[in-house]
């Protein structure tokens, strides 16, 4: 349970006063500097409480260092002067640390070890370059080797003290409670018998591999602590005058300081290899978890894909990986396939086939090489079950390969797809046969085509021959008639007309149809062509009830096409108009434009057509079933044959109607046709 801040800073506090004392009593006598002073406490407490109010914590941090340094026994200005590098010290190791961060700095990645390092470098160049000044301007101690006894020992201090309170790597103990004994048990023993030695400095390194074998199997935490006993320990014994640092000034005649000089150059020593060790490890945690993870989701995604065949293979095409969807389309079990090669899963006849279709050598390893191109992702192989039946798979091979671009193996992706492959094979020879058909058709249609223009040809002369004489007859050239057979005279005349009007269509459509109708182009007023074709008409409402109305503009429209054929569209839309519309009705007639397109409009409310019978209106002898059904007379070509002027004019034609409430067909037209 973590402490409350304000007894976390409290206990900080105090911290610094009494290892302040304490490190100043254990300083060596006759030296210049002051021990390891726990500089890296009075970082910790500025980090505890935060960038913005560490600058409230620095003259609490001046105060005790001045106060501890000058009750231990240095002259008060070189207390002073001690205590600003160890203020300034402080401050650059917050400012550091603290950049773009909340709360405690972590010490969890590479980036984070650099600027941890980049933190106690710079803090024991400041404390260095304090130091030797301070002495250059007191005359207190050799500059060079205060200056060198101050920046190792404040290094150390900061190196093995700040970590404790930085935001260490998440993981956990991998280590058993019995290791972590014998961890703790070697340390304990070994490091007197280490420091028992006088003589032999080097012999002190010989506890550090301890420490790399706790970094990397405990708690980060634990490991720190096993490294902050072991420098207590070797600072204890030095204090108490054993061990090799302590002898090492009057075995080699160094200064009384070269004594810290050890001391610290072991301790950063222990923290350099422990503190990398622990985010190392931390790291390879993490990587381990994510790569266990993704490993599981790719293992669960390769099992549950049981309508996919997921097979890997070595370099030497001997099987590694035999998923259930495999294992249910081929018919072998994982086991059976394990280690053996993938050339039993195809038949010496499907490579051959395949290496005719990819143009490359008949043999398993050149079609391999072509398929495991991106360009052949999706293809098609056939695949032998265990049972001998060989079945059609969509296929996508992948080479795998290693950092250098070694191929290490290959992953094989398949789904059986016999059944849509045959399903495909029946629909295309259906479109086939449907096809011909449909040619078949239109050679009927073309020759029906033929024959209908070849008789109305045939007849148009005989009947125009039939009214002539009809004619003669009527005016009495003949002589004269009786009033019934003058009846029948007219009857076979009108039908005779009908006839000879029917022939003149069916030619008139035949020559649209067949591009022989050769359209004029001249330009001419359009309006006076929707006149004509509207006065055409108008016998047939002169004894009717209905309102039959024309709306022309008032600036002439010039168009350019043929005036005849555009007089014809007239005739048979607003024809239609009148004859579909019952008696109280009204018909409507509207020519109008703008910029380059001009439109007509012939609006009726007649009977309408029904909306499923739009579509075939424009189709030749279609008549509707209103039509039908109230016997209105027509042959089912007029709206044809208008269609085919208007499209041979660049135009199109709508039509909008609904049953009992009458249509509307908008002819649009390009004026230059």
């Amino acid at each position: 349970m973590r402490l409350d801040p304000s007894v976390r800073v409290g206990g900080l506090l105090a911290a610094l006063v009494v290892s302040g004392f304490l490190a100043l009593h254990a300083a060596p006598d006759g030296g210049t500097v002051i021990g390891i002073w726990p500089v890296g406490v009075a970082s910790a407490l500025a980090l505890e409480v935060g960038r913005r109010r560490a600058p409230y914590v620095l003259p609490v941090v001046l105060f005790v260092a001045v106060l501890t340094i000058w009750l231990g026994g240095r002259p008060a200005d070189v207390a002073i002067g001690y205590g600003l590098g160890i203020t300034v010290e402080t401050a650059l190791v917050v400012a550091v640390l603290t950049r773009g961060v909340e709360g405690r700095p972590p010490l969890r990645t590479d980036a984070d070890l650099r600027r941890y390092y980049l933190a106690v470098a710079g803090a024991g160049l400041v404390a260095a370059a304090s130091g030797g000044l301070t002495s250059v301007l007191t005359g207190f101690g050799n500059p060079g080797t205060v200056a060198l006894a101050l920046g190792t020992a404040h290094l150390a201090s900061q190196i093995t003290l700040l970590p404790f309170f930085m935001r260490l790597p998440p993981h956990g103990s991998i280590a058993s409670v019995t290791e972590r004994v014998l961890q703790w048990a070697a340390i304990i023993v070994i490091t007197p018998l280490v420091f028992s030695f006088d003589d032999v400095p080097s012999m002190a390194f010989m506890v550090v591999p301890l420490l790399a074998w706790g970094a990397q199997r405990i708690r980060p935490f634990e490991a720190l602590a096993q490294m902050a006993a072991l420098v207590f320990f070797a600072i204890l014994m030095t204090t108490a005058g054993r061990g090799p640092f302590a002898a090492a000034p009057q075995a080699y005649d160094l200064p009384a300081d070269a004594r810290g000089v050890f001391l610290a150059a072991f301790a950063t020593t222990c923290a350099l290899i422990v503190v990398p060790l622990l985010i190392r490890v931390g790291a390879h945690i993490v990587i381990s978890r994510e790569a266990r993870s993704e490993r599981d989701k790719v293992q669960s995604i390769v099992d549950g894909a049981t309508g996919i065949a997921i097979i890997g293979a070595d370099a030497e095409g001997r099987v590694t990986l035999f998923n259930p969807g495999a294992e249910r389309l081929l018919g072998y079990s994982a086991a059976e396939m394990m280690g053996r090669s993938t050339r039993i899963l195809h038949s010496m006849r499907s490579v051959v086939d395949k290496a005719r279709e990819l143009r490359t050598a008949p043999d398993f390893g050149s079609v391999v090489q072509r398929i495991v191109t991106g360009e052949h992702a999706g293809t098609l192989m056939r695949f032998r079950r265990k049972d001998g039946v060989e079945r059609i798979h969509s296929m996508t091979l992948t080479r795998m390969v290693d950092e250098r671009g070694a191929t290490v193996g290959y992953v094989s992706t398949s789904e059986d797809v016999t059944d849509s492959v045959d399903a495909q094979q029946r629909l295309q020879d259906a479109l086939d046969t449907e096809r011909q058909a449909v040619d078949r058709l239109r050679e009927v249609d073309r020759a029906k085509d033929a024959f209908v223009s070849s008789v109305s040809h045939e007849l148009r002369t005989p009947i125009t021959s039939i009214m002539g004489y009809l004619e003669l007859l009527g005016d009495g050239s003949y002589g004269p008639l009786t009033p019934d057979q003058g009846k029948a005279l007219k009857r076979v005349s009108d039908n005779s007309g009908r006839l000879l009007g029917l022939i003149d269509e069916l030619l008139t459509l035949s020559r649209l149809s067949e591009d022989g109708l050769a359209l004029s182009t001249r330009a001419f007023d359009l309006r006076e062509v929707v006149r004509e074709g509207y006065a055409v008409v108008a016998p047939a409402w002169a004894h009717r009830r209905l309102e039959v109305s024309l709306d022309l503009p008032e600036e002439p429209v010039e168009f350019v096409g043929d005036r005849d054929m555009l007089e014809r569209v007239v005739v048979n839309l607003v024809g239609n108009a009148v004859k579909f519309t019952p008696e109280g009705g009204a018909v409507s007639v509207v020519l109008g434009g703008h910029g380059s397109e001009v439109h007509l409009d012939v609006r009726d409310t007649g009977v309408g057509i029904p909306h499923q019978e739009i579509e075939q209106l424009f189709s030749r002898f279609f008549r509707s079933s209103i039509a039908l059904e109230k016997a209105i007379p027509g042959s089912g070509l007029g709206l044809s044959i208008t269609r085919a002027i208007v499209e041979k004019h660049g135009g199109a034609i709508d039509v909008e109607s609904a049953v009992g409430r009458g249509t509307l067909f908008r002819v649009r037209m390009p004026t230059a046709a």
